[in-house]
């Protein structure tokens, strides 16, 4: 089954205030490998973008007053995601815009198999950081190109976190083979303990006096 990581930027936080989104991005994956497909598109959102998205995003009302509306991709965005399992980061924020964008644009609500990697996440580390950056820190995922979020750069991320979250152990190798009898493997993903215990003069002579004894008793 073919899954796809989604991410979505609004003017807001809440529907119920009528901010829209801005932007949707789609990466698909296929046995866990990102495919070639993927679905992008920025919005106008036919509103003023609040102050705090602006500052998480960048998305002026200017640049978003020149996109296309919903209506113009919502055919394409829904062919895109059929019959797939969506990967959603906090799904409950993205669907409400998605569904609420669906209603307008007279469509029923998402029906898709629904991945929440927030709760997967919360669920394998209790009490830890569980945002997208937090989860990319404990995973070693480079999220430097990350200066603000936009939606195509938070899927390739989510598609990197969701990975890890499903594996049973967290990486600490990088195996980087397709042969399975000939890995090559990045010696700097390895962490060495480093400290060196050394024997004090007392046990040296110890353990000659034992080697000494022992091995004449066994094997003279």
């Amino acid at each position: 089954m073919k899954e796809i990581v989604l991410d979505t930027e609004t003017t807001g936080l809440s529907v119920k205030d009528g901010h829209r989104i801005v932007e949707i991005g789609c990466i698909e994956l296929e046995d866990l490998i990102p495919t070639k497909n993927k679905f992008h598109s920025y919005l106008n959102p036919e509103r003023k973008v609040s102050e705090k998205a602006l500052a998480v995003h960048g998305y002026n009302d200017e640049f978003l007053s020149k996109q296309k509306k919903f209506k113009e991709i919502g055919e394409e965005f829904l062919k895109f995601i059929e019959n797939k399992k969506l990967i959603i980061h906090n799904a409950e924020f993205d669907l409400s815009h998605l569904n609420n964008e669906l209603n307008l644009f007279g469509k029923k609500k998402i029906e898709n198999e629904i991945v929440d990697t927030l709760i997967l996440a919360k669920d394998k580390f209790p009490g830890a950081p569980v945002s997208l950056d937090a989860l990319c820190k404990r995973f070693r995922i480079d999220n430097s190109k990350r200066t603000q979020h936009t939606a195509l750069i938070d899927c390739d991320l989510l598609a990197k976190v969701y990975i890890n979250l499903i594996d049973q152990k967290e990486p600490t190798l990088n195996f980087q083979s397709t042969n399975q009898d000939k890995k090559e493997i990045n010696i700097e993903e390895f962490n060495y303990y480093k400290k060196i215990v050394k024997p004090t003069s007392a046990e040296i002579k110890n353990h000659k006096e034992y080697l000494k004894t022992h091995l004449k008793k066994n094997y003279f």
